[in-house]
């Protein structure tokens, strides 16, 4: 089967399914205090262009890019199912959610992620995403990294 990716309601079985495993990942790795994690409600306003992956009717990964208002967005949500790890699924998100950011003419796009993820961190770089000082309403956070890709 291949790998679909498009722009869906983040409100589904298989995408809260995906969720409820990145909030306990997360957990797993860093205190409450270090978690920014977002809630389905801010997925759904209009501002959010949440992408699904799929592998046949399966969903097996998603992202979120949330427009900040300022020409910017961020990245957020990112989770591929650990069993469809090595399918390339984050690589084709990261392709989906850069072709919307182009279509909506933004000049940059932002995310936090932890400094125990190794795999996003690379993911990101790969990218051509640069570490930042803290954006937008985060503070400093040891167990934090802020990245930053400008694009156009």
């Amino acid at each position: 089967m291949s790998v679909t990716i498009a722009v869906e309601p983040p409100r589904q079985d298989g995408v809260i399914r995906l969720l409820d495993l990145s909030d306990a990942y997360a957990q797993s790795l860093y205190p409450a205090e270090s978690n920014h994690l977002v809630d389905l409600s801010l997925l759904e306003k209009p501002s959010v262009s949440f992408l699904v992956a799929r592998n046949g009717d399966a969903i097996v990964g998603c992202c979120a890019l949330v427009e900040a208002g300022d020409g910017t967005a961020e990245i957020k949500r990112m989770f591929v199912d650990p069993e469809a790890r090595g399918l390339r699924i984050a690589s084709s998100l990261m392709n989906a959610l850069e072709a919307i950011a182009g279509e909506k003419r933004l000049t940059a796009i932002r995310l936090e992620t932890g400094i125990y993820q190794p795999e996003a961190i690379a993911l990101y770089r790969k990218y051509g995403y640069q570490e930042i000082a803290p954006f937008g309403s985060y503070l400093p956070d040891p167990l934090s990294l802020f990245m930053e890709k400008r694009l156009g």
